[in-house]
């Protein structure tokens, strides 16, 4: 039986758990798991409405190592999905290398008190994940993430060469508010409040 763990009920986890359950031949048992659990009781009753799959909730700070190992421990999954606060990346890779379970984010770890975000800290982990026989999927989320995906397709299946790739990352829908973030609006103000950093003439640049 394929077991996955999602650690994270807001707008991100919503949909996650939502697609994991349209896969049930994937993913045979389903697990959901924040801070709140009254959070995961909403998302998981959304999702047997819409597709007849029962969703089993958790409580879990995932700030906390040993509290989410005997969470992983108790269910047993081979997949964590991290659909969390970015700054929560590393203790959950820490959970999975102890517990021995594959992992995916779906955005890159900043730290908690500074708006920066790369992957090295990240990558510090690649022997570790290794040396363990384990798999760890970074930034799969739509940007970077699929959208990478895409462009690699249309490259190798439509295009002899690309110049330039504009990625629009937008709401849809009418959600009847005045304002809302796309996102977490805790990391979503961050971000763009952060220096850019782009790529011009063969270096990254930061402006």
């Amino acid at each position: 039986m394929n077991t996955v763990l999602i650690i994270g009920a807001g707008g991100v986890g919503h949909v996650v758990a939502n697609k994991c359950a349209q896969l049930p031949d994937i993913f045979q048992s389903i697990h959901l798991a924040s801070r709140t659990k009254s959070k995961c009781d909403a998302v998981a009753e959304d999702v047997r409405s819409r597709t007849g799959i029962s969703i089993t909730t958790h409580s879990v700070d995932a700030d906390d190592v040993p509290a989410t190992v005997a969470l992983i421990r108790e269910i047993k999954p081979q997949l964590l999905i991290n659909v969390a606060l970015p700054y929560q990346d590393l203790t959950l890779m820490e959970a999975c290398l102890e517990t021995g379970v594959n992992y995916l984010d779906t955005a890159n770890y900043e730290p908690r008190d500074v708006a920066k975000f790369e992957y090295s800290w990240q990558w510090a982990y690649q022997e570790q994940f290794r040396n363990a026989g384990l798999f760890a999927l970074l930034g799969s989320g739509f940007d970077p993430g699929v959208t990478n995906v895409f462009t690699a397709w249309a490259l190798k299946h439509h295009f002899d060469e690309i110049h330039t790739l504009d990625i629009i990352d937008v709401n849809g829908g009418n959600h009847g508010k005045a304002f809302a973030t796309n996102f977490n609006p805790e990391i979503n103000i961050r971000e763009v409040t952060a220096p850019c950093r782009h790529w011009e003439d063969g270096a990254f640049r930061e402006t």
